[in-house]
């Protein structure tokens, strides 16, 4: 058995007697500096470990999703304010001659609206299978105005009990304008509301 007390000189290395498979093992002193970093690594972790599950000094996983989100809801909150102010009827009807914007607008419709609505936006005129109402008519049960369509879009029907649901929680507001903008699209505007055949830039927004 070697004196594994004994100081080696520079590059001498130490073997252990044993032989496994053809195999010596290494007796060599590890690094200072590993040891230095392997203790370093143990404190750390101890002191985390009081910190976090005994002093309550970090915010948990789930805590830090929730600030996180609430932050995100204040940031649409704000937005969406900023971008009502800046849309009124004649704002709204300006996109809807907006092709770029109707585009986008028909995209979303497509995704989250024409389940219920139609794809032509017949709703149940055109076939059961819809359970939304029509709005390529004359005819609107909550207002049809522009302005008031938007509100009925993002905040979904006054009934709660039935109807459609608020969608600016699900697609925000810009997203939204735009969708009010492909479907007044279909109509024309009264002749006190028709804007000047300018395209309107594209409204700001959470997505």
């Amino acid at each position: 058995m070697p004196d594994t007390n004994q100081q080696l000189e520079p590059g001498e290395v130490r073997l252990r007697d044993h032989v496994y498979d053809g195999i010596q093992e290494y007796d060599q002193k590890l690094p200072n500096w590993w040891l230095w970093t392997f203790y370093i690594a143990i404190i750390i972790f101890v002191l985390y470990w009081f910190l976090y599950y005994q002093a309550g000094m970090f915010n948990t996983d789930g805590e830090r999703i929730d600030k996180e989100m609430a932050r995100i809801d204040e940031i649409r909150a704000q937005q969406l304010e900023e971008m009502m102010g800046e849309l009124d009827d004649e704002v709204l009807w300006k996109m809807s001659a907006n092709t770029q914007i109707t585009n986008e607008g028909a995209e979303t419709f497509k995704v989250n609206c024409a389940s219920c609505h139609g794809p032509d936006l017949g709703g149940s005129s055109t076939s059961k299978a819809y359970i939304g109402l029509p709005l390529n008519d004359p005819e609107w049960k909550y207002g049809g105005r522009p302005m008031e369509v938007l509100q009925t879009v993002l905040h979904g029907s006054p009934d709660k009990t039935k109807g459609m649901q608020a969608w600016e929680p699900i697609i925000g507001g810009s997203k939204a304008a735009k969708v009010v903008a492909y479907v007044m699209s279909y109509h024309e505007a009264p002749a006190g509301d028709a804007p000047p055949p300018v395209a309107a830039p594209e409204t700001e927004g959470s997505n």
